[in-house]
């Protein structure tokens, strides 16, 4: 059995590490690369780092900080924001990743999945799912969160998969930066409709709403922004928690 990831998640925004609520009111929390080792320190199982600037899309934007982060931190890296090339990808893994995480291309270009899983493995494949519910239906956005998608939830993982995506990202736009827990609906249709491993994001206020969603469904990872910028959260001391819920992690 696959052990059971706490992720920290990095958003950035002009080389600086933002936070948000809900897609917006971006509030500056730091230096990325800073931030970066202590969670290196305090034994993160991975960093995703997430260009999510609006006016400057391009992936290289990402290169100069997650160089530097690649050279502080021991841990795989996840990188992603403006990918939208062979080229673009293969500078961001040279530059340090480990894996690129796609989000708006893949609804233009499922193609594209398959060609980067061929380059490098379909474990450097993540595909990012930004949702939204409207009308009590889970919506699809990309462009960070601006662009409404017509294709369903289930149809769009599906074709994720038939495309050898390696891992599946679910951000819930509703709960983002929220702190007031995940939400729940999403994370169980997520998980009935997909074999491929699942991160969930959004919504993470403490420990309990972590071991819930380990609990509740086939969840490989949980993805947390606020929890350890604004908390004395940090992973070693999220294990630490878990662990006495016989929650199969890797310990420190």
């Amino acid at each position: 059995m696959l052990k059971k990831r706490i992720i920290p998640l990095l958003l950035l925004m002009n080389d600086r590490l933002v936070k948000t609520v809900n897609f917006e009111k971006f509030k500056d929390v730091g230096n990325p690369i800073s931030t970066a080792k202590i969670f290196n320190d305090s034994d993160a199982d991975e960093l995703i780092l997430l260009n999510i600037n609006r006016d400057k899309r391009a992936s290289s934007t990402l290169i100069p900080v997650l160089k530097k982060i690649s050279e502080e931190c021991f841990v795989p890296i996840a990188a992603g924001g403006g990918i939208y090339s062979i080229e673009n990808a293969t500078d961001i893994i040279k530059s340090g990743a480990d894996k690129v995480v796609l989000n708006s291309i893949c609804y233009d270009d499922y193609n594209f999945i398959k060609s980067l899983a061929n380059k490098f493995g379909r474990q450097a494949v993540v595909a990012s799912i930004d949702v939204r519910k409207i009308d009590k239906k889970f919506c699809l956005f990309s462009n960070c969160g601006t662009i409404l998608n017509k294709i369903p939830l289930e149809e769009h993982i599906q074709n994720l998969i038939k495309n050898d995506v390696g891992e599946i990202m679910i951000n819930s736009i509703d709960c983002e930066g929220t702190m007031q827990g995940p939400d729940h609906d999403l994370i169980k249709q997520v998980s009935n409709s997909c074999n491929v491993p699942l991160i969930y994001s959004g919504g993470i206020g403490n420990y309990d709403h972590i071991k819930d969603i380990f609990q509740m469904a086939n969840i490989s990872a949980v993805a947390c922004g606020s929890l350890f910028n604004f908390t004395d959260s940090n992973p070693i001391r999220t294990k630490s928690y878990l662990k006495s819920y016989n929650i199969n992690l890797r310990l420190f």
